[in-house]
């Protein structure tokens, strides 16, 4: 699936970019691992069934285009000891900022549901 995407907002310049929906999701998928704290991105069962059907989810996320606009759904696992409300804005702003800076799409909501809590390397010797 394709999306089309204006190139041009003054209109003075007729022309469209499509954008293979995989390009969005790697933009997404990048600007959420980027960012400290964030162990991985995940799906729930319910998730990892929909990840068959539908053209517009991957692992960990979901893109629903609605009134012009996307909205962000993003699942993932975030490190013990981080501040999970501080890790989950630092995504939401790291994936509007990768979005808005590489394609001309409008962004009505990015959520992110953290799954769970990872504990890195082990206390036991």
């Amino acid at each position: 699936m394709n999306y089309q995407i204006s190139a041009d907002s003054s209109n003075k310049n007729k022309g469209k970019v499509n954008c293979n929906k995989n390009v969005l999701l790697s933009i997404i998928n990048l600007a959420a691992k980027e960012i400290s704290g964030v162990d991985s991105l995940c799906a729930n069962f319910s998730s990892g069934i929909k990840r068959f059907f539908s053209n517009n989810m991957s692992e960990g996320v979901k893109i629903t285009y609605e009134n012009d606009g996307i909205t962000v759904d993003i699942y993932l696992n975030v490190v013990y000891g981080y501040n999970i409300t501080d890790v989950a804005h630092r995504v939401q702003e790291n994936v509007k900022n990768g979005i808005s800076s590489m394609i001309d799409v409008k962004i009505n909501n990015i959520n992110v549901h953290v799954m769970g809590v990872e504990f890195v390397g082990e206390a036991n010797e």
